[in-house]
């Protein structure tokens, strides 16, 4: 990986402790809206090619988990397959063993509903660590959020999108966070 937002191959996947700082206390993330549901389905639902099995991942707070539930729930009522179901901690160690379980299988997609500082750990190891694709990953509204490409790196989370709590859509692309209304 070479050019401004690469990040060296002997970093370390974890975001340091004055990062983290830099950024003070992020909200909780919000209960997902029933829009907001509906089009994250239908974005993988649309998606070509098609999209039939994923994996979900969630932040073990009360809100990530249940949208997480919510989400798998009603990928199932479509016929669609959750080929597993993985959570982590707010902070960890290394991060390791959660971005190889969320990886072990080959989804066609992944799920995420997570508290933006979780997962910029986990997605920094997720890209270090493993062949993940932000690309081929969907989340909810909480990670809609300009500091999380700053705290993963722009590189970790370029691709990664998702659906707006008042149904619209988002994107990051590299170190901007995109948003789209509603049609």
């Amino acid at each position: 990986m070479s050019g401004p937002d690469a990040e060296p191959e002997t970093r370390s996947p974890l975001v340091s402790t004055e990062d983290l700082a830099r950024y003070g206390v992020l909200p909780p993330p919000a209960p997902p809206t029933g829009r907001e549901l509906d089009v994250l389905l239908a974005m993988l639902t649309n998606r070509r090619p098609r999209v039939g099995t994923i994996v979900v991942g969630h932040s073990r707070d009360e809100v990530c988990r249940a949208a997480a539930e919510a989400f798998a729930a009603a990928w199932q009522a479509r016929d669609g397959t959750v080929l597993t179901t993985v959570h982590w901690p707010e902070t960890a160690a290394s991060w390791l063993r959660p971005a190889i379980r969320l990886t072990a299988e080959e989804p066609d997609a992944w799920v995420i509903a997570a508290t933006v500082p979780g997962f910029a750990q986990l997605a920094r190891r997720l890209r270090h660590s493993t062949d993940w694709d932000p690309g081929r990953t969907y989340a909810f509204a909480a990670l809609r959020d300009s500091r999380l490409p700053a705290l993963a790196g722009p590189q970790a989370v370029h691709g990664l999108r998702g659906a707006t709590a008042d149904g619209g859509t988002w994107q990051v692309h590299h170190a901007w966070v995109t948003s789209h209304p509603p049609t």
